[in-house]
């Protein structure tokens, strides 16, 4: 039987309505590999006075150390004007910050060009972003994105899981022919599903819906890594064979020993599929994941520039794990190309049933009523 056709499928950008632009940060230094760093940066950034704090700070037309903005929903970040802040670092939170590379963020609206509140505000344990990256497939993440571009399309309107971000009556079309009306059912089958032009063939077929499920729950699992750590299968699982030097320089792979070299250290096994993993043409992950470690870019006296003296040990962990979900994923991504979309619904028969066009409001941000959020110079708004 013949795959759908694209002009078949429906856009993503119709199935789940609402999206956002990627957040904005504006200057490099409030983002790091480690948290330590940060709060060093920001101890040296009120350390500073004056022209010294001013140029520091890193001022776009956006942000200046006289900006008055709210916190961060959800966030403790001061909220008086940074040319008089003073005290200790807001606690970092873990964010994505390039494709399948988590580092660390000073979570204060002060620092941040274009933060994108509506997605703090429904970022939680049941939350689930999924990331538009050009020439790859769409990523998924429970942290906020701060890849660029692409747009974020949030799983859910509300925080708790409520809210489905769908198309109204979608759930419903799709229980009426049989499919599970879960939300994360779907997400999972779009991961399956999706094509390089953003839209997503869906079936009828409940045998081929329940596979394109299974396989899209799994990459979920690799992508967001809650609960059990993934393994290779066999047994086989990435060490360090060979101790990493306190400053690696250069990554390089031997395809024939499956073995990753960090100058003198030497971690193996590591499956090809890993090692030749990207996201986005030709740039390699592992290659960009270890750069943003290593790499000596930032200009002397620069926050930027503060940064660890020496290879950190939590580092070898998040390498030793990132190796073994590319591994899985490519395995996990060649069967879902696999998938061939047989007894699509089509956009016609969403129209026909009510589930195309979706309304403007769906398009737009839901409205939060059930907690104060500090606006500028400590004041209070309700949302």
């Amino acid at each position: 039987m013949p795959s759908v056709t694209h002009d078949d499928a429906p856009p993503l950008a119709d199935l789940m309505p609402w999206s956002v632009a990627p957040p904005r940060l504006g200057r490099g230094w409030p983002t790091a590999p480690d948290p330590a760093s940060l709060k060093a940066r920001w101890d040296a950034l009120m350390k500073a006075q004056g022209p010294d704090r001013e140029a520091l700070f890193e001022q776009t037309r956006s942000r200046t150390l006289h900006s008055a903005v709210g916190q961060l929903p959800g966030r403790a970040g001061g909220t008086g004007r940074l040319v008089r802040a003073s005290g200790p670092c807001p606690e970092p939170v873990r964010v994505l910050a390039a494709p399948f590379d988590e580092q660390w963020l000073i979570p204060d609206h002060r620092l941040i060009d274009a933060a994108r509140p509506e997605v703090w505000r429904v970022a939680d344990e049941r939350q689930v972003f999924v990331v538009e990256t050009p020439d790859a497939p769409p990523l998924v993440t429970s942290l906020i994105p701060f890849t660029r571009p692409g747009r974020i399309r949030p799983l859910y309107r509300r925080p708790g899981g409520e809210e489905p971000n769908l198309a109204p009556g979608l759930l419903e079309q799709l229980a009426r022919i049989g499919h599970s009306p879960d939300p994360v059912d779907f997400l999972a089958w779009t991961l399956t599903a999706v094509r390089p032009d953003l839209t997503v063939p869906l079936t009828r077929d409940p045998e081929l819906w329940s596979r394109g499920v299974d396989l899209g729950r799994r990459a979920l699992w690799l992508l967001r890594r809650d609960g059990e750590r993934p393994k290779l299968p066999g047994g086989r699982r990435p060490y360090v064979r060979a101790p990493l030097p306190s400053r690696p320089l250069t990554l390089l792979y031997d395809r024939e020993e499956e073995t990753l070299h960090l100058d003198e250290g030497r971690v193996s096994p590591v499956p090809p599929e890993a090692w030749d993993f990207e996201a986005g043409a030709g740039v390699r992950v592992l290659e960009r994941w270890f750069a943003a470690r290593t790499a000596e870019s930032a200009e002397p006296g620069t926050l930027a520039a503060i940064r660890p003296a020496a290879w950190q040990q939590a580092w070898t962990s998040e390498l030793l794990e990132l190796i073994t979900v590319l591994a899985l994923l490519a395995e996990v991504r060649a069967q879902q190309a696999e998938v061939e979309v047989t007894d699509p619904v089509t956009t016609a028969e969403l129209r026909a049933a009510g589930v195309l066009p979706v309304p403007d409001s769906a398009r737009h941000p839901a409205t939060v009523l059930d907690h104060h959020e500090e606006g500028p110079e400590g004041q209070f708004s309700l949302l």
